[in-house]
């Protein structure tokens, strides 16, 4: 068995309904996913499989999550060794510390490479600043990541599929993991 952990795109399933947990649990759960629990309501989930690959994994769960709430979500699927190092990664460990809700990743499905920063660059208009480690996008805001541009610019159009989340949450899922 190995350890993941998931990452749903959205976690609205229509019309102004919300996905709620448990039930995102009970369905990992009837596909297979062995330990299914999941950290706060945002789409965040750890589970241990059998060795499958990634692919394998994201496509179980998003043809899952289609046929159980009638909805297709992007489902960002990372072994609990690449989310240790995307930790490890994290190019702005001070601003970490002091605010970890102005600290942003954008968890790739696939790798962002350097030429995607040149795009959102125009974007960055209070202060952001960008990094790519390991094909993931970081992102600092200097001020209230609601009011940026930026963050409206992180598409899955613009970017691929992905998913954003906090420092804390990543810190969290990290520890968890790692439990």
């Amino acid at each position: 068995m190995a350890s993941h952990i998931a990452l749903l795109h959205s976690v609205t399933i229509g019309e102004g309904r919300r996905l709620v947990m448990a039930g995102w649990r009970a369905m990992m759960a009837a596909v297979g996913l062995e330990n299914p629990r999941t950290w706060v309501a945002t789409g965040n989930a750890l589970f241990d499989s059998e060795e499958v690959s990634i692919t394998q994994l994201e496509q179980r769960l998003e043809a899952a999550f289609a046929r159980s709430f009638g909805r297709q979500v992007d489902t960002i699927v990372k072994t609990a060794a690449q989310w240790t190092r995307l930790v490890a990664a994290n190019p702005f460990p001070d601003e970490a510390e002091r605010d970890g809700t102005r600290l942003a990743v954008r968890v790739m499905r696939d790798p962002l490479d350097r030429t995607a920063l040149k795009g959102l660059l125009p974007y960055a208009t209070q202060s952001e600043r960008l990094a790519i480690t390991h094909g993931d996008l970081w992102v600092h805001f200097d001020q209230d990541p609601t009011r940026s541009r930026l963050a409206n610019a992180l598409t899955t159009k613009r970017l691929g599929a992905g998913t954003i989340r906090n420092w804390n949450t990543v810190r969290r899922l990290g520890e968890m993991i790692a439990a």
